[in-house]
């Protein structure tokens, strides 16, 4: 059965303050209704200062999502590791760790927009290695035991509820980020399909005599939008799809490898690329990929077309692939 994901980004131009209220909350009445209806993961993300409204707090979602579902697991994928606080960060993880008994992924990457480390005052530069501090301070801190921080002794409590510690991958397409996976004994989930790494990141494990495993998404993992007529819903929100793809492609070079990766300049070349993909229900069914993500208020999509692909996946889509509503994707 196909790894289900419901995917929220909250993205909104041209926003104002009751229309984004409204996406909000209709995207934690979507969460909801996707607990209800087996979908094993709500996927969120992090960027800061973007003029579509892009989602900067994606702890604060998830905690509301938890708050309102009993089952489903919230993946944050990913947090720009640089830009947080060591300490806070164990802190925010742990209690929503607790308040879901479990149900927490955090997906920790290095980012790849030098104006979000400007507008922060963090040092790209420097990113490499503050990643590696915040993922050490991470491991330590979960512990409850007193450790050495900045020249200080300090400790972090509660403890989370998850032993040894809540589910924290390594994300990124880089050698750097696969050794120092291996290195901490952490998944790694590579942020593109990209074989060789993962074989450089096992190398790596046994290099450091750790053990791990790979999230990584499939060869091909679009993002889904189901519609009883995927015509209409092209020609009447194509540019929802495009407006997304495009602000994606402004902010990656050629050295970032990302699942999400279009060079689409108008709605029909996107429909062609196939990255972004309208599907009835039946053919999303008959899609055979091992994930299946669907994203509904992609690029500010209209609340009430989101819900008729929210509904249209849970009520038709998943009971042809005999969910069983058991809990616990792709980086941004």
């Amino acid at each position: 059965m196909a790894f289900s994901v419901v995917r929220f980004n909250l993205v909104e131009p041209r926003a104002t303050a009751e229309s984004l209220a409204e996406r909000y909350r209709a995207a934690l009445e979507m969460a909801v209704y996707a607990d209800g209806h087996g979908v094993d993961t709500v996927q969120t993300e992090e960027h800061h200062g973007v003029e579509n409204n892009w989602l900067p707090s994606p702890f604060a979602f998830a905690g509301a999502v938890f708050g309102a579902t009993r089952r489903i697991a919230v993946t944050v994928s990913a947090i720009i590791g640089p830009l947080h606080d060591p300490l806070r960060l164990a802190e925010d993880i742990a209690v929503l760790d607790l308040l879901s008994r479990g149900r927490l992924v955090t997906v920790a990457g290095i980012g790849y927009r030098p104006e979000e480390y400007e507008e922060r005052g963090v040092d790209w530069g420097r990113r490499g290695k503050l990643q590696d501090e915040l993922l050490e301070t991470l491991l330590a801190a979960w512990t409850g035991e007193p450790f050495a921080y900045r020249g200080r002794t300090v400790r972090v409590t509660p403890r989370p509820f998850t032993r040894p510690h809540p589910l924290l991958l390594v994300g990124g397409s880089s050698r750097a980020a696969a050794r120092r996976a291996a290195r901490l004994g952490l998944p790694f989930f590579p942020s593109a399909h990209l074989p060789e790494l993962e074989a450089y990141y096992t190398e790596r494990c046994a290099e450091y005599g750790t053990e791990g495993w790979t999230m990584m998404p499939g060869p091909v993992t679009p993002l889904l939008h189901v519609s009883e007529d995927p015509d209409r819903t092209w020609a009447e929100y194509g540019e929802h799809f495009l407006h997304e793809a495009r602000t994606y492609a402004s902010w990656q070079s050629k050295d970032i490898r990302s699942a999400v990766r279009s060079g689409a300049s108008s709605v029909a070349e996107l429909r062609a690329e196939g990255v972004y993909r309208v599907v009835t229900p039946g053919e999303c069914a008959a899609l055979g990929l091992e994930s299946l993500v669907l994203h509904p208020l992609c690029g500010g999509m209209p609340v009430e077309e989101g819900w008729r692909s929210v509904r249209l996946f849970c009520d038709e889509v998943l009971p042809r692939l005999g969910a069983q509503g058991l809990g616990p994707g792709q980086p941004s």
